[in-house]
């Protein structure tokens, strides 16, 4: 199982979370910020349904693969 941690960091002026140094939208508040990320990471442990899902690499290659729905990652958020 793979795990995602979500960074609450200041960022253009607010806040946001980080995640994989991907940013999200600036938050007014550590607070707001810390909430939108609490509800991220929720949100990355609801099991879905098995899809068929495509990709691009980073070479610009396509892939098929099938994801199963109950691989979720552990989430968790970190001030």
């Amino acid at each position: 199982m793979s795990k995602l941690t979500y960074e609450i960091v200041p960022h253009d002026g607010g806040w946001a979370y980080r995640v994989n140094g991907t940013y999200s939208e600036p938050f007014p508040t550590r607070d707001e910020a810390r909430s939108a990320a609490e509800r991220a990471a929720a949100e990355q442990r609801m099991p879905g349904s098995t899809e068929g899902i495509s990709w691009e690499d980073d070479r610009g290659r396509w892939h098929s693969e099938v994801a199963p729905g109950d691989d979720r990652p552990e989430a968790e958020v970190q001030d």
